[in-house]
């Protein structure tokens, strides 16, 4: 491949790169914490983008590699224009429902019962679902029993039940674990990937091995929202 190519390639891989950071995209791909990561490799490309233009410039043409050898791997090298189409034209949106219909029943929670700290006061708590499954898996003390809890997640169903469910990462969407919660009694009637909060209070000891550790959430009121800004629970 022609060096003009691999500079265009460069440049437009870092800008879709600083595009999906200053938008604010990249929540839908990656942690927060992974931002100033993102810049920096979206910055250092375009660098040696511009610092490559401007060496064949001085040298009054461009450098071309050798004839031999390169018809195969310059029509696989354009393959990486995919991933910017894929950005500049569609931007894929964050992970949903498909994701908890497709992965096992269990809640996936990744915090011992050595990490629940003390709840809030007041009369109603919010609470991650991260944080919510974790203590009616780990918890057996009851501290959630009878307390007033707000969650917020996206709706989902299967098998004539409504759930609501929010995917958490460790560092990007491809490790994307899911997690829900069974809702009884006021259920929203919304569509499924409709966010919602929600507010109420969980059946105690109903979340066990045998339903695969999925609490049960008796749901006194709900307002549908928008997709928070970061989807994904850390």
């Amino acid at each position: 491949m022609r060096r003009e190519t691999q500079n265009i390639l460069l440049v437009l891989l870092g800008g879709a790169l600083l595009k999906i950071s200053f938008s604010g995209l990249y929540l839908r791909y990656v942690q927060k914490g992974l931002l100033p990561l993102l810049i920096a490799a979206g910055t250092i490309m375009i660098g040696l983008a511009v610092f490559a233009i401007i060496q064949d410039i001085r040298r009054g043409k461009a450098a071309s590699e050798d004839d031999h050898g390169h018809s195969h791997s310059s029509r696989s090298t354009w393959l990486m224009l995919l991933p910017v189409l894929a950005v500049f034209l569609i931007s894929p949106p964050a992970l949903g429902g498909d994701v908890v219909s497709s992965a096992a029943d269990t809640n996936q929670t990744q915090r011992s019962r050595n990490l629940l700290g003390d709840l809030p006061s007041g009369d109603v708590i919010p609470l991650s679902m991260t944080e919510f499954v974790t203590r009616t898996a780990w918890d057996d003390s009851g501290t959630l029993d009878n307390r007033r809890v707000k969650l917020t997640g996206f709706l989902t169903r299967a098998d004539g039940n409504t759930f609501a469910a929010r995917l958490a990462i460790s560092c990007c969407a491809a490790d994307a674990r899911p997690l829900k919660v069974k809702l009884i009694g006021d259920v929203p009637s919304l569509p499924d990937e409709q966010w919602v909060e929600i507010t109420g209070k969980v059946v105690p000891k109903s979340a066990d091995e045998k339903n695969s550790w999925v609490p049960s959430f008796t749901v006194e009121s709900s307002t549908s929202v928008a997709q928070p800004v970061e989807p994904y629970e850390s």
